[in-house]
């Protein structure tokens, strides 16, 4: 397994695109902390409109992503993108204005591209071969990782060195580039199939067990990275090092998406999941735990190569979970998952920081993890028993259809006497007797030679001594009456 099949035009085009695309989103919350951060009270109203930007995206990525229609997919992308660049824009051009206004354009610049995630991501999986997925989501991964690496710097360099709404300019900008980037790419995703599926939530909520392991580990080094200027300050170790500690994590991040992508990997996805991670909450435990700065910096770094396989394991279970059709949606749940994740994280750190040192609040974050990631397991568990379960029940069904239809046919084709019975027992008895359903009255009434006409019991056929339909012999000799069977309904007296 190489990357060479992901070494291609149309997926060069398509990172080029999503940098533009997503960088914005990376540089937004800490961009709208600058923004209004010299204003009286401006760290608070900057929390404000980070939370109004996260809220955007936990309600426009499922809602937008439910509806997006993979064939006609770059126009719902171009939709969204064009919406975020003008809610970056209103933020840069506005940053003045009434907080209200601001909230709003903030939540239109989350809200409006929040599916783009989950749509390029399909996009892009639809560019390559199906036996490259694997190395095409760990190339995102890497992709991803360097754009979350820089976004922190040049937000601080441009607001901090230039103006406070510089770094928002420059994310209407970004978006608006990606919009002319989609030009090039295709139309929309071939899933396979046409219909129906693509915007069932029912669908999408049958993978509820990927979106909580996939949040569980961005909760985790969310919940790190809230406290580690706290840990270090707690260490004794100045504040100024979380920006390498956590440019290293978003490092090791992708230096892991390229290692998972070089081989296939041994086990089933959940189970791979389940191992990753664990692996990753020993070493965010071990972070908290170690009072060195480079202990500190090697546990994380070693942490977000772990986590980055991860979250691509999830993303390769979530193919699996749900039909190609409703892929680009299912990418969108999970994206909002994880953005609910990292807000419960944040709204947990500042509680837990008032009761209790910043190191126990990580390692309670590590066990809020491994929970979670236990009930993900349990749940894809669950979840293969009753698809087992349910391929087990249709299989009965058509055998019991295949037994039927056996006997319907014994009846269809005019057996009388004995030999109905003997075909309705027992399948294949009537497969192996040649018996023509129309009769000789479709042929014009020509009979052949040694038939019998089924339609008509004559009495030549009884004289025959012979069974009209299959030409059996038949002994016409009576047979002695028996006793009538009690409630038997032998109203002849036959028996």
């Amino acid at each position: 397994m190489t990357y060479r099949d992901v070494a291609t035009k149309q997926v060069l085009i398509w990172a080029c695109t999503a940098v533009a695309a997503r960088m914005p989103v990376a540089m937004a919350p800490l961009a709208l902390v600058f923004l209004v951060r010299e204003r009286p009270g401006g760290y608070t109203l900057g929390a404000a409109l980070a939370a109004a930007y996260v809220i955007g995206e936990i309600i426009g990525a499922p809602v937008l992503g439910m509806r997006m229609d993979p064939a006609r997919g770059r126009r719902h992308l171009v939709l969204g993108l064009a919406g975020g660049a003008v809610g970056f824009a209103g933020l840069g051009v506005l940053a003045g204005a009434h907080p209200v206004v601001l909230g709003v354009f903030a939540f239109l610049a989350g809200a409006a591209p929040a599916a783009a995630a989950g749509g390029q991501r399909a996009l892009l999986t639809s560019l390559v071969p199906e036996r490259s997925v694997a190395q095409a989501l760990s190339a995102e991964s890497m992709l991803m990782s360097g754009v979350w690496a820089v976004s922190p710097v040049a937000v601080a360099g441009l607001a901090l060195g230039v103006a406070p709404r510089l770094p928002l300019l420059l994310g209407a900008a970004l978006m608006a580039l990606s919009i002319a980037g989609h030009r090039w790419l295709p139309a929309g995703w071939d899933t396979g199939e046409r219909g129906g599926e693509s915007g069932r939530i029912g669908v999408l909520l049958r993978a509820w067990p990927v979106y909580v392991t996939g949040a569980a580990s961005l909760t985790l080094l969310g919940l790190a990275e809230l406290t580690l200027p706290a840990l270090l300050e707690q260490r004794g170790i100045g504040v100024g090092w979380s920006g390498p500690m956590l440019a290293g994590l978003a490092v090791g991040a992708g230096l892991g998406a390229f290692v998972y992508g070089l081989r296939s990997w041994p086990g089933r996805l959940r189970g791979r999941s389940v191992v990753l991670m664990c692996g990753m909450s020993v070493f965010v435990s071990l972070a908290a735990l170690i009072p060195g700065a480079a202990g500190i910096a090697v546990a994380l770094v070693l942490a977000g190569t772990l986590q980055s396989g991860a979250l691509i394991t999830r993303n390769l279970s979530l193919r699996e979970a749900v039909p190609p059709g409703a892929l680009a949606a299912g990418y969108s749940v999970m994206y909002a998952a994880a953005g609910a994740g990292y807000a419960a994280t944040g709204s947990l750190a500042g509680g837990l920081l008032q009761v209790v040192t910043p190191s126990t609040a990580i390692l309670a974050g590590v066990v809020l993890t491994l929970l979670l990631t236990a009930l993900g397991w349990w749940g894809e568990v669950r979840r293969e028993g009753a698809g087992r379960a349910g391929i087990r029940r249709e299989d009965a069904g058509s055998a019991a259809d295949a037994v039927s239809s056996g006997a319907v046919a014994a009846r269809d084709v005019g057996i009388a006497g004995p030999a109905a019975s003997a075909a309705a027992a027992g399948s294949g008895a009537v497969a192996d007797l040649p018996v023509d359903p129309a009769g000789p009255a479709a042929a014009g009434d020509a009979v052949l030679p040694g038939s019998h006409d089924v339609t008509d019991l004559s009495d030549d056929a009884a004289r025959d001594g012979s069974s009209p339909a299959l030409d059996l012999p038949v002994d016409p000799a009576p047979r002695a009456e028996g006793a009538p069977i009690a409630g038997g309904g032998d109203a002849e007296r036959r028996l």
